[in-house]
């Protein structure tokens, strides 16, 4: 009986101890299993296409980080745990997001060639030179960039909308200089658009195709050069194929 009460009060004593020790060691495999599943979920194009549920885990994986700092050890366990949770929704998210960005793209790209081809038909009764020399000049771009967009389409929806942007500014452009009458262009309008389709012209030569890197948690983009370009962390990061794609997205340009 002595001996069972001894043995009692060892277990009362020590077991905390031991209990504590299991929690005092960092959650190694939670946040390896954690890691799994952002790269996952990044190699999935969820942060394009599930960006709401990409940035829950992201931001429960640093809330993480911080707990780690602090030795928060069985906190920390809870929040890897989490943030595998919530990337995991993002990677099976981000199939759908992808096709719901597919089926907007091709309604933009139908309704841009419908008023295209409007635009057309208007600028075909301009008599001034000028403008129909730019006209032409516009249309070559529109055709090409419109090509460009129906060609990423499928694989990578959001780098079309970059184009559907270019051609919805070309488009822009147009509307509100080609008349809605009998086709009669003022000298100063006709002056005014030579003048913004040289602009554009050297804007386009100017974008040229270059690895944009973002920082998502900022929404600054970073150009190569740039002091901050190489340093954008893998949970922050994303990329884009130019300046065109990462405005966007909703970024702006870093100040350095």
């Amino acid at each position: 009986m002595v001996n069972f009460r001894f043995f009692l009060v060892l277990l009362i004593v020590f077991l905390p101890g031991v209990f504590f020790l299991g929690c005092a060691k960092p959650p190694d495999a939670e946040k390896a299993a954690a890691k799994a599943s952002m790269d996952a979920a990044m190699a999935s194009e969820a942060a394009k296409y599930a960006v709401a549920e990409f940035d829950t885990g992201r931001k429960i994986w640093e809330n993480a980080d911080i707990l780690i700092k602090g030795k928060k050890y069985q906190k920390a366990r809870q929040h890897y745990l989490e943030a595998r949770e919530a990337f995991d929704k993002a990677a099976r998210a981000a199939g759908e997001g992808k096709k719901t960005a597919v089926v907007k793209a091709q309604e933009m790209i139908v309704a841009l060639e419908d008023q295209w081809e409007k635009l057309k038909n208007a600028a075909a009764k301009v008599k001034d030179r000028k403008v129909k020399k730019a006209w032409m000049a516009d249309e070559q771009v529109f055709k090409a960039s419109l090509k460009e967009a129906k060609g990423l389409l499928v694989l990578d929806p959001a780098a079309a909308m970059g184009k559907i942007n270019e051609l919805q500014s070309i488009q822009a452009r147009w509307e509100a200089v080609v008349p809605k009458d009998k086709g009669k262009v003022t000298t100063a309008v006709a002056d005014q658009m030579t003048e913004k389709q040289k602009s554009a012209s050297t804007s386009s030569q100017m974008e040229q195709k270059v690895k944009v890197i973002g920082n998502r948690d900022s929404k600054r983009y970073h150009l190569p050069g740039m002091k901050y370009y190489h340093a954008v962390k893998a949970y922050h990061r994303v990329e884009f194929d130019s300046e065109a794609e990462a405005i966007q997205a909703g970024y702006h340009k870093a100040a350095r």
